[in-house]
């Protein structure tokens, strides 16, 4: 009887634990995704130039980047717990001070300070998923589902935030909502029982393991994708307003409704991944959608708006499974020890791609003249990462490890 008990109580805190990671995702795609929406906003409010606006994406990303790979090993170090509850505080205090901003430059340090506490807690949370799975393929299946819960918060907060503005309603309070919810993630957090960290012995985790990680061709290479990943991904939810702006023809509706339909085929295709990829082939999957993503953007680029308003939106049901799949079997090649550090090292590479990537491609518009080019940059984005798919589909050359870790850390 006491054993049951044991058990039931063990399934309710795993349960309690999964439910807390899914909404600490929700929660801050809900402000990271509604960029742009913001930004049309910000540039008549503080009349800028796409360069100059595409700032409110790499203020928040640099702060994610540079918390990832300076802050990455706190997970390892301090536990996970720790390291969530101290990022969701600071991501939540951080998120009032919205209310009160006036001045662009304001905006733009408060969005530095909430990528810092994302890049936190965001590293704890994917450790943490090591901690709880029981296989390297579990592991990619709950990463899909983690994602896909980013993907809710995707659709939410432009939502929500296109209905505060309809309403006369400043787009800051978006921050204040987020803010709110994240004190509740804070208390439940609190409360939650996480599984102990293992720990190698007499090896220290700190800024040396992350510089480290930096050196290691398993962590570079997945790395370097989810650089490429994101660069593409960018590229639709920052400048597709944009660049259909001046769209007039009969698919008016999708073009009001492209963000959210983008995001909402993210997301399904995030939950449907988390089935999938615990049955098939994860370097097949990677192939087939990256190859289907380059599709989407050379004919954007090519055909024009009449056919950009149909494929962007839908490129999100590509993109969905390939960055979770990617970050997931990074961290899997490293002992779980590590996870942190190697979290870290990936967020780094993805945050620098999240901010580089539109300012890139928001600086080849202004020169250009058309918002256009910057997708044609995209689309180079695109190809390279089609290219590592197929070298990685045809190679698998994380087999062998991933096997082995399977046996040295998830069956114990």
């Amino acid at each position: 009887m006491a054993a049951s008990t044991t058990s039931t109580a063990a399934k309710t805190n795993l349960a309690a634990i999964k439910a807390l990671t899914f909404l600490m995702f929700m929660m801050f795609a809900m402000t990271t995704d509604s960029v742009g929406v913001i930004i049309p906003e910000i540039i008549r409010q503080f009349k800028l130039s796409m360069t100059a606006a595409s700032a409110f994406q790499y203020a928040t990303m640099s702060g994610i980047a540079l918390a990832g790979f300076f802050l990455g090993f706190m997970a390892d170090r301090f536990g996970r717990k720790t390291t969530i509850v101290l990022g969701l505080v600071v991501f939540s205090a951080d998120s009032y001070f919205f209310a009160i901003g006036r001045a662009f430059g304001v905006f733009l340090a408060l969005l530095f300070v909430s990528g810092v506490a994302i890049g936190i807690f965001k590293t704890g949370a994917l450790a943490l998923i090591g901690d709880i799975s029981t296989s390297t393929t579990q592991h990619t299946s709950i990463m899909n589902m983690v994602e896909g819960f980013f993907g809710i918060g995707s659709i939410i907060g432009p939502a929500l935030l296109a209905r505060l503005v309809l309403a006369g309603i400043s787009w800051q309070w978006l921050y204040v909502i987020a803010g709110t919810m994240c004190a509740l993630l804070v208390a439940i957090a609190l409360l939650v029982r996480y599984p102990a960290t293992m720990k190698p012995a007499r090896e220290e985790m700190d800024l040396k393991r992350t510089m480290a990680m930096m050196r290691n061709p398993y962590a570079l290479a997945f790395s370097i994708g989810a650089f490429l990943y994101v660069a593409s991904e960018c590229a639709v939810y920052v400048w597709m307003p944009t660049l259909l702006a001046g769209y007039a023809g009969k698919a008016t509706f999708v073009t009001a409704y492209s963000i959210s339909i983008f995001f909402l085929l993210r997301a399904a295709g995030r939950f449907a991944g988390a089935w999938m990829l615990a049955r098939y082939s994860w370097t097949a999957a990677l192939t087939l959608f990256s190859g289907a993503i380059l599709v989407c953007f050379l004919g954007a680029v090519a055909i024009g708006g009449s056919v950009a308003v149909y494929l962007l939106p839908l490129s999100g049901l590509f993109m969905s499974v390939i960055y979770p799949t990617i970050n997931s079997k990074g961290i899997s090649c490293f002992p779980k020890s590590e996870h942190g550090a190697v979290a870290g090292v990936i967020l780094f590479f993805t945050c620098v791609s999240a901010a580089v990537g539109p300012l890139a491609m928001g600086a080849i518009s202004d020169w250009m003249g058309s918002p256009k080019y910057g997708f044609v940059l995209a689309a180079v984005f695109a190809g390279l990462l089609f290219a590592a798919a197929v070298y990685n589909w045809i190679f698998n050359p994380t087999r062998a490890l991933l096997r082995e870790l399977d046996h040295s850390q998830y069956e114990v």
